[in-house]
């Protein structure tokens, strides 16, 4: 997998930040698909390489809970974490149990089951609660 992100980082478009990533989704059956970030001047529509991943299994007909892993590259000598934006949409999507690797070009990685990347989730449970402000 390490070669594959490698080889990966080479289609991003980071002309802003050069801070280029990788990232491969891997499905529960097996079927993978790749994304890497593109930036934009107007930084609020530039997309991270785990939210392109994410969104082509999608595309391709995939539902939540259909994903198994994630791993993401960044070409940088520190082992890069998902923005927050990421693990948004990786709760979404991805069991709790799934794992997240995270890793440089070199020899370094974390993994990390999604709950303990994300132990204090925002999701569904959260919008069923209500306060009524007026009583």
């Amino acid at each position: 997998m390490r070669d594959r992100l490698k080889e990966l980082l080479n289609n991003s478009y980071a002309p802003y930040s050069n801070f280029r990533v990788s990232a491969v989704v891997v499905m529960k059956d097996g079927t993978s698909f790749n994304g890497v970030n593109v930036e934009n001047a107007a930084y609020g529509s530039s997309i991270c390489a785990e939210r392109s991943a994410i969104l082509a299994a999608i595309s391709n007909g995939y539902k939540k809970n259909d994903f198994d892993k994630l791993y993401v590259m960044c070409d940088n000598e520190k082992v890069g974490m998902p923005c927050f934006a990421c693990r948004q949409v990786i709760l979404e999507f991805f069991d709790k149990d799934s794992t997240i690797t995270c890793m440089n070009p070199y020899e370094d990685e974390i993994t990390l089951s999604v709950k303990d990347l994300c132990p204090y989730p925002f999701d569904s449970e959260d919008l069923k609660w209500k306060v009524d402000l007026l009583a």
